[in-house]
């Protein structure tokens, strides 16, 4: 019951679902990573805030392309009958990986507003960080917020759905 009624059940609920764990994680992501980067001043996290769209565009891409992967790298680590929160907090694992990964050196492209080998020469270094930021934002704040929207979204479709009178032929 948790999956019909906390995930997206059609692909304009999985945008809707999409839009608002990417908005919520890069608003606080981006910026936190930034500071620990260059340092926590209001103009560090103001230069922070004018590259969000770049990084939003691409955190959407990066979501589209993983999301597959993701998936089979998650049903390989889980059972189906596991559950629920067993699945979420495995598919964010899995997700997060993923992204981190390409994010820890696109981020940087974007952030630095230059390609250079820095970001992949300091990956090691810089790659954990970033993923166990990245995990906490994702696990507590972005995709618990995004599953309480759906499942008010859900109950208020249903209930509506079920007071509305029948479809005469």
């Amino acid at each position: 019951m948790e999956f019909y009624m906390k995930l997206p059940r059609n692909k304009k609920e999985f945008a809707l679902f999409m839009a608002i764990i990417s908005i919520i994680s890069v608003n606080i992501i981006a910026p936190l990573i930034t500071c620990f980067e260059v340092g926590f001043h209001m103009y560090v996290w103001a230069d922070a805030i004018k590259i969000i769209p770049f990084i939003w565009v691409c955190v959407i891409a990066l979501v589209l392309i993983t999301y597959k992967p993701a998936e089979f790298l998650t049903s390989r680590i889980i059972e189906e009958e596991d559950s629920f929160n067993s699945h979420i907090v495995i598919n964010i694992l899995c997700t997060v990986f993923l992204m981190s990964i390409f994010l820890t050196v696109i981020g940087t492209w974007i952030g630095s507003k230059q390609v250079s080998m820095e970001p992949i020469r300091m990956f090691f270094y810089k790659w954990p960080r970033n993923f166990a930021i990245s995990f906490a934002i994702e696990s507590l704040i972005a995709q618990p917020i995004a599953r309480v929207f759906l499942l008010k979204m859900h109950q208020f479709k249903d209930k509506e759905s079920k007071s509305a009178p029948p479809h005469s032929k």
